[in-house]
């Protein structure tokens, strides 16, 4: 079962922000995203309720192993898209955009047929 949109965003972006930064706290969401802190926190908390992500004494937050596993995936999807989207000619920030918001939605069908084309065709 995949979770829902919002859920693999924040852990996409907790993935992305924990590759560039040492430290991630819920302030470096809040400012990825431009959402409210208050949005923010309710869903760093519904996560860690699911156990996705853990949050030590000092706020910093890291994904826990099936949260890695969930993101990895999530993160695998953007990228095999986007470049499906590169391949029929979209540029850079157009598929990267279309990226986001597709891979949130294709079905684990769809998209193993894609990956499998992706692999094939590169």
């Amino acid at each position: 079962m995949r979770t829902n949109e919002s859920e693999e965003m924040y852990l996409e972006t907790i993935l992305l922000l924990r590759g560039r930064k040492a430290s991630v706290r819920s302030v470096d969401i809040v400012e990825e995203l431009g959402y409210a802190k208050s949005s923010v926190s309710r869903a760093v908390n519904l996560l860690i309720d699911k156990g996705y992500i853990a949050m030590d004494a000092g706020g910093d937050l890291a994904l826990t192993e099936s949260g890695q596993k969930k993101a990895a995936g999530i993160y695998e999807r953007h990228r095999v898209i986007a470049k499906l989207l590169l391949m029929l000619g979209a540029d850079e920030a157009l598929a990267e955009s279309n990226a986001c918001r597709m891979e949130h939605v294709i079905s684990d069908e769809m998209f193993a047929l894609i990956k499998a084309h992706i692999e094939k065709n590169s």
